[in-house]
């Protein structure tokens, strides 16, 4: 697990490093274009249930927290649904698409919620 820091760690998000990484990525691709969108993701049970959204733009304060050494390897698949969803005006964290999904393409840009 990592975490997702946003601002002066006003919010921080605990999610497993492989989803972390490729979020990173998609963030980053975004704020390097000077692009503002929002970024949204659930709350399970144990942690209080519930959804969050945020604003980020380029002004934003966004830290990355691996807990692991070792970066994973990409799947531009998922890197590409996530940008996506982005492009779309709300970044949400979703699952990795399978090997089978994307060989039949069909890979959605559905939220986990």
């Amino acid at each position: 697990m990592g975490k997702f820091i946003y601002g002066d760690n006003v919010v921080e998000v605990e999610i497993e490093d492989r989803t972390l990484a490729h979020l990173k990525i998609a963030i980053f691709s975004k704020l390097r274009r000077n692009e503002s969108f929002s970024f949204s993701w659930q709350v399970d049970a144990d942690s209080g249930s519930g959804r969050h959204s945020i604003w980020l733009s380029p002004s934003a304060m966004v830290h990355f927290h691996f807990y692991g050494n070792r970066p994973p390897s990409l799947n531009r698949a998922w890197l590409k649904m996530m940008v996506s969803s982005a492009n779309e005006g709300d970044l949400r964290l979703m699952d990795e698409p399978s090997d089978a999904e994307v060989d039949l393409g069909t890979v959605t840009t559905q939220a986990r919620w």
